[in-house]
């Protein structure tokens, strides 16, 4: 073999070795997709997350004709569904679509530095933002948040709240309670909101706080009574129920959101050119009446707006978190 055959040999290998150890650079991201795509979830089928997700997928397969699944890796606090896709291949085939706590908290709650939103991700939209109902079982005496409260005042306290999950929004909101009227009560953390909501229907808890977008049809139907809603105003949905505001928390309020975000290192044009679909998706009238009658706003951000709104709630409940002691262990 001549030396100049042999240098083509050798370089044509190092090349192919090459994208043998970095596949994601063989990507081509004006090609993606050419296979399916998999939105992983934290939560189990049936809850906020998952209804967003399976609108959103939907419309991306329409658009892209590709399969776009949902792939539901329920618990931990959704450390399980964050830390593999932290993991995955940074390729543009698999995507975290998650909420304020997976995305933002759990890390710190469960006290697991297994992901970083800023270090291991890459902030592509937000999705949906949805306001909760703090709701009862009707069996329970309680008509207002106020004699709620009273009771959780009380020595002894025997309430129980069923929580989504360790380090949800719910889970923090109800500490948040807790914290600022001194009442106590037992939370009971399951995989997601359906088996949470079920043990609420059946009467083994109290109360909960949920997404109306899940709350609204048990509240309609008089399976739960709701108390007050998360929300700066009262909803359109449930105009006789107060805010929190109103219930003597001032000035507080604050809403679930949904969102998509991709492993470090995934090639930011398919980053813009899934962000771009997803804005011309989201602005879409049928689908942002699909997401109104879950109760939830459908809004795209820009990779940078949310990776700006990301980090302002980040500083704004990570303190109260860490001030508070609030942990899953």
């Amino acid at each position: 073999m001549n030396r100049i055959k042999a240098l083509g040999l050798a370089a044509t290998f190092g090349v192919g070795l090459l994208l043998a150890i970095h596949p994601a650079h063989a990507q081509n991201p004006a090609a993606w997709p050419d296979k399916p795509v998999r939105l992983v979830l934290p939560y189990p089928p049936g809850g906020n997350v998952d209804g967003a997700a399976r609108i959103i997928s939907d419309q991306l397969q329409a658009m892209f004709k590709q399969p776009f699944l949902v792939d539901n890796k329920p618990g931990a606090g959704g450390l399980i569904a964050g830390e593999f896709v932290a993991k995955a291949a940074p390729d543009g085939y698999t995507f975290f679509m998650g909420a304020n706590g997976p995305i933002l908290f759990s890390p710190t709650i469960f006290k697991r530095d297994v992901y970083d939103w800023r270090r291991d991700f890459v902030p592509v939209s937000s999705v949906s933002f949805t306001p909760l109902v703090l709701q009862v079982n009707p069996s329970t005496p309680y008509k207002t948040i106020g004699e709620l409260i009273e009771a959780g005042k009380k020595p002894g306290s025997k309430l129980t709240m069923a929580s989504p999950g360790a380090g949800t929004q719910n889970h923090l909101v109800s500490e948040y309670l807790q914290r600022e009227s001194g009442a106590r009560w037992t939370t009971v953390h399951y995989k997601g909101n359906a088996p949470a909501t079920t043990d609420l229907l059946g009467g083994q808890v109290d109360f909960n706080l949920d997404q109306i977008s899940v709350a609204q049809p048990f509240i309609q139907q008089g399976r739960t009574r709701a108390l007050a809603v998360t929300s700066p105003q009262r909803l359109p949905q449930l105009p006789d129920v107060p805010t929190l505001q109103e219930s003597g928390f001032k000035d507080f309020s604050t809403e679930t959101f949904t969102g998509i975000l991709a492993p470090k290192g995934t090639p930011d044009a398919i980053v813009q050119k899934l962000a771009q679909a997803l804005q011309k998706i989201l602005a879409d009238k049928s689908v942002q009446e699909r997401f109104n009658v879950l109760g939830s706003q459908a809004r795209a951000m820009t990779p940078t707006q949310f990776t700006q709104f990301l980090d302002k709630e980040d500083k704004r409940w990570i303190p109260i978190i860490k001030q508070a002691n609030i942990t899953a262990q």
